[in-house]
């Protein structure tokens, strides 16, 4: 008895000392990027075009970049995976076609960003001829997502009790209709909770638009989906590895890394948000 409790006592610390050196790093981490960027941020640094070699002026070109890339990946990625989940749950039988199918999307979720970013050069700047634009960059994005998308959407319609759908086929519902009118607005707040975790990822990740979106310097903004823009991401890179001026350009890099980092929390935010007010809603 007393060996059992000892062990309990030990997995339960052990337990907490893993949460604890977790959440010491994730504020180390995040308490070196604000105390190094935080001074640069100022209305200035958020409106205005870079200057001088990216060595003055702000990243309002970049912030307007990385939306339009992520809005459009988003837009690109949200539909085609919620039909792809309501094919999945809904529709498909258990057998290897399936089994192949939730393989795939298991294995695209796990390959290293960089290799859509040499897919999307491939298939879309080179092959489609979109080039290097808003438009490719955005489309790669979309396939990065597209597998968070899917296992969210799946798991938020696999969520809904199948009581449901037995009393909207006991009204007389056609099974369109039982999907359309009750099973997707049922699981959509918890589908929207996945998109918009896969938007802080969209919006966070360099290499995917390494070679298909982003450019180094540009103080203008996009005028179609065929130009290529700056994005925060990148230019975080391009400033910490290209820069000429590390004593101007690092401070800058950090600052940007102050609003990128804001800005993904404040999605992530968002989702605890909906998601809090989802459970709050539920009455099943």
């Amino acid at each position: 008895m007393k060996i059992r409790k000892l062990k309990e006592f030990l997995g339960i610390n052990a337990l907490r000392i893993a949460i604890l050196i977790s959440i010491l790093f994730l504020f180390l981490f995040i308490g070196i990027v604000f105390s190094k960027g935080v001074k640069m941020i100022s209305f200035s640094f958020l409106l205005e075009p870079p200057r001088d070699g990216m060595t003055k002026g702000g990243i309002f070109p970049a912030i307007i970049g990385t939306l339009y890339l992520t809005v459009l990946a988003v837009l690109f990625a949200f539909p085609l995976g919620v039909l792809s989940a309501i094919y999945l749950v809904e529709y498909s039988k258990e057998n290897f076609l399936v089994t192949i199918i939730r393989t795939a999307i298991g294995t695209l979720a796990g390959i290293p960003s960089i290799i859509f970013g040499l897919f999307g050069l491939a298939i879309f700047v080179i092959t489609f001829g979109f080039g290097v634009s808003i438009l490719s960059g955005s489309l790669t994005l979309g396939i990065m997502i597209l597998p968070m998308v899917i296992k969210a959407s799946e798991e938020a319609l696999k969520a809904v009790p199948h009581s449901f759908r037995e009393a909207a086929y006991a009204l007389g519902a056609t099974k369109r209709q039982t999907i359309l009118k009750v099973i997707v607005p049922t699981a959509l707040p918890s589908i929207m909770t996945g998109v918009i975790i896969s938007i802080g990822r969209a919006a966070g990740e360099t290499a995917p638009i390494l070679f298909t979106a982003a450019t180094f310097y540009t103080r203008r903004l996009p005028r179609s989906v065929f130009d290529e823009v700056m994005a925060l991401p990148y230019h975080i890179y391009a400033l910490m590895t290209e820069g000429t001026r590390p004593e101007s350009q690092v401070p800058i890099a950090y600052g940007t890394s102050v609003i990128l980092l804001t800005l993904v929390l404040a999605i992530s935010s968002l989702s605890i948000i909906i998601r809090y007010r989802i459970r709050r809603q539920r009455k099943w």
